[in-house]
């Protein structure tokens, strides 16, 4: 129960956000946060996370409803793996569900809107919530899968 309630908080706090600056800021509009460690700036993303597959608006779409359905289809063997497995992967499907959400309503495009100023990260693509869920589930799947290698 714990891993859909997490998964609804990424998208609903996701969305959230994305409402927020989608209210508060123009198109490329740039506020500062905290100066010279972050601002948000919006923008409209048709790529994945960090820019990249720009303009594969298709695949884009498709795959995290494949993701989907195949999580659902081993659901029990799902609940058979380790907590920090489970936990990634709601952290993942709940930033694929997020920016799902905004390609189908935003001509497939996702609003990314987090901005680092401060050196090395100071050219790093702008990103949102979404994006930073899937980042850090795909960390701990990497590393929970690590470990059960390890064991083994």
């Amino acid at each position: 129960m714990f891993y859909y309630v997490l998964f609804v908080i990424i998208v609903g706090v996701d969305q959230l956000t994305k409402g927020l600056v989608q209210r508060a800021l123009a198109l490329h509009q740039t506020v500062t946060v905290i100066p010279g460690v972050l601002s948000f700036t919006r923008i409209n993303n048709p790529g994945a996370a960090f820019g990249i597959l720009s303009h594969r608006t298709f695949f884009l779409t498709l795959m995290p409803l494949v993701l989907f359905f195949l999580v659902f289809l081993l659901r029990r063997e799902i609940a058979q793996y380790p907590s920090p497995f489970r936990l990634g992967l709601a952290l993942c499907l709940g930033g694929a569900a997020g920016n799902l959400i905004d390609r189908l309503g935003n001509g497939g495009q996702v609003i990314d809107f987090v901005d680092l100023d401060f050196w090395p990260l100071d050219n790093f693509p702008l990103f949102n919530l979404a994006d930073t869920a899937i980042f850090i589930g795909a960390l701990i799947i990497f590393f929970s899968v690590m470990h059960l290698q390890d064991e083994r």
